[in-house]
């Protein structure tokens, strides 16, 4: 594998960690459009099926609703050639519904993995471990 796209990958990847920890719809939304291919595959549980760039959008649009102070610290990068594999600390407060759970107005604390593939300088496809159980369990949906 050719580490030759790695540099602008990482940037493209923080460009897109700065997004999201924006908290504002309309900024996720148009740095999906930008760097996400809209092809993109997209292996983790999304929402209503959809797939692409669009599953994406939902599944922050989601999590924004239910979580609107939600924040990603990336604690840990692995790059090789087209991929870089990320370990997040996610924290929020739940401040809607998710997932069923009404909100507890709790600060929740989770971890996750993900897996980024770059094409041509955008997100091509996303591999992610999500550590629900955990969230779930601080909203009181599971016994600890």
């Amino acid at each position: 594998m050719s580490a030759a796209g790695t540099p602008s990958n990482t940037a493209t990847l923080h460009r897109f960690h700065s997004a999201v920890n924006s908290g504002d719809p309309e900024v996720i939304s148009k740095a999906i459009d930008e760097l996400v291919a809209p092809d993109l595959l997209f292996h983790a549980p999304v929402p209503m099926g959809l797939t692409g760039a669009e599953a994406l959008k939902r599944v922050w649009e989601v999590l924004l609703r239910a979580f609107p102070d939600i924040h990603v610290a990336v604690e840990e990068t692995i790059s090789e050639g087209d991929r870089i594999v990320v370990r997040n600390t996610v924290t929020g407060t739940h401040r809607g519904e998710y997932q069923g759970v009404p909100p507890t107005g709790k600060t929740v604390t989770y971890s996750e993995i993900f897996i980024f593939r770059f094409v041509g300088g955008r997100i091509a496809e996303v591999r992610g471990v999500v550590d629900i159980l955990s969230l779930l369990r601080q909203l009181g949906t599971f016994p600890s």
